[in-house]
């Protein structure tokens, strides 16, 4: 029986640039330094997006400028940061979060019929 995929896990920093490519498509580092938006080194982005390609969640290419591309998708890492917040803040629990979420926020109608789908789909499997 095949187990889970390990949760992707990444710093503030590689998910500003992951953000960066999810949004933008392949960026070469010049690109990437361009579009960010704060005062970040040109070395910083360089060092960034090479660590990323050794962890494999992006891509180098082999053209010259090397473009940098997101291997991995936005989901597939928010599932990690999220399975760490439910284990390391809730004890493992999700209900303690989502009744935060629900007494601290302000929800549209919209936004609370997507939620009741969600609880009806979790009810059915």
């Amino acid at each position: 029986m095949a187990g889970k995929s390990k949760p992707i896990k990444l710093s503030q920093g590689e998910m500003e640039i992951m953000n960066l490519l999810w949004q933008n498509g392949p960026l070469s580092i010049s690109k990437a330094h361009a579009a960010f938006d704060r005062p970040i080194g040109y070395t910083t982005i360089q060092t960034r997006l090479n660590r990323l390609a050794e962890k494999g969640t992006v891509k180098k290419s082999a053209e010259r400028p090397t473009r940098y591309e997101a291997a991995i998708s936005q989901d597939s890492v928010s599932a990690g940061h999220l399975e760490q917040l439910i284990e390391n803040v809730a004890q493992g629990s999700v209900v303690p979060l989502v009744a935060q979420l629900l007494s601290d926020r302000k929800f549209s109608e919209a936004e609370i019929a997507e939620l009741k789908r969600f609880i009806d789909a979790a009810e059915t499997n």
